[in-house]
């Protein structure tokens, strides 16, 4: 759906993107993960058209948006693109229903369709029971639904959410992800996560990729990059598992999912190999639903591949470090 080429930009000396090139596919909830200055908002405001690229290119639904012309060609682009901020941007002296009914006002839709859309999306969003309320009486969760709703208002086949969690509190953002999940699962609307929080990234996305000084660092599965490639997620969360680690011996991590339950190895390893080990450090995340993480274990050197010969046997994933 979105394909990133090369994608270049500059702000006079400074190049804020140094050739993206990544692809987004239809129906995934895509991750632009990064530092501040990293140019994930820069390249969010490329895929709508807002900000001009220099050179590369980016196609949307197979059209080259640098190509698009000003006013009409522009404009219609934008339609089937929603977009959500961190500080909601909807009207708060208008109602609920009026600040969803705005895109579809400017488009001329008839009354009729304005009033059954309008419904339609306070449904979905969970808000019935507040469609003639003000916005400005609403709380910060309520408002970032209304946001929702309206971005897609229009059909939207895409939704940009910039740090659109980054204001409301752990309990409202786990809602409000529960919730773009859902929109993502019920209209298969594609949707494009802006954050630098990894809690957002793990509860949501299905694909991710890690912006560093406007390049990419790492992209993929969030899955693989979780279990595979922790230490990426690192910078951002000030947590490097390896610091921790004994300088003494050799030490494995043993990847843990749902599906591998090596807690019950602990208990075989030491009787089976006849093998000392110590337990030094372990990670619990939650991704979508699902238990993923890394335990750590230290043993002699000269253990390490009986050690790693049997975890294979047994079809755990582990690691020398």
């Amino acid at each position: 759906m979105i394909e990133i080429s090369e994608l270049r930009l500059s702000y006079g000396k400074l190049e804020v993107l140094k050739g993206i090139n990544l692809n987004i596919y239809d129906g995934d909830i895509y991750g632009l993960v990064g530092q501040s200055g990293a140019g994930k908002s820069t390249l969010l405001s490329c895929i709508n058209g807002l900000q001009k690229y220099e050179t590369g290119s980016l196609k949307v639904d197979g059209v080259e948006v640098k190509d698009l012309k000003k006013n009409l060609e522009l404009r219609q682009f934008r339609r089937n693109i929603g977009m959500i901020f961190q500080q909601f941007a909807i009207i708060d002296r208008e109602t609920v229903y009026k600040n969803i009914a705005i895109p579809l006002e400017c488009w001329k839709y008839k009354k009729s369709e304005i009033d059954k859309k309008v419904k339609e999306l306070v449904r979905l969003v969970g808000l019935e029971e507040k469609i003639k309320e003000k916005a400005k009486n609403l709380s910060g969760g309520q408002k970032q639904r209304v946001a929702i709703a309206r971005a897609l208002a229009l059909d939207s086949k895409i939704l940009l959410c910039d740090e659109a969690t980054s204001a409301l509190d752990p309990k409202i953002t786990k809602d409000i992800l529960a919730l773009l999940r859902k929109v993502n699962e019920t209209l298969g609307v594609t949707i494009v996560v802006v954050t630098h929080e990894m809690s957002v990234v793990k509860q949501i996305c299905n694909r991710v990729a890690v912006l560093d000084g406007g390049k990419v660092a790492v992209e993929g599965t969030v899955e693989d990059i979780l279990l595979h490639s922790p230490q990426v997620f690192a910078v951002f969360t000030g947590d490097n598992e390896t610091e921790l680690l004994p300088e003494k011996g050799k030490n494995i991590r043993i990847i843990y999912t749902e599906d591998s339950q090596p807690e019950r190895i602990f208990s075989e390893l030491g009787k089976e190999l006849e093998i000392d080990y110590t337990l030094t450090y372990g990670t619990m995340d939650e991704y979508r639903g699902r238990l993923m993480g890394s335990i750590y274990i230290n043993v002699e050197r000269q253990e390490v591949d009986r050690i790693m010969k049997y975890l294979n046997k047994k079809s755990i994933k582990a690691e020398v470090m």
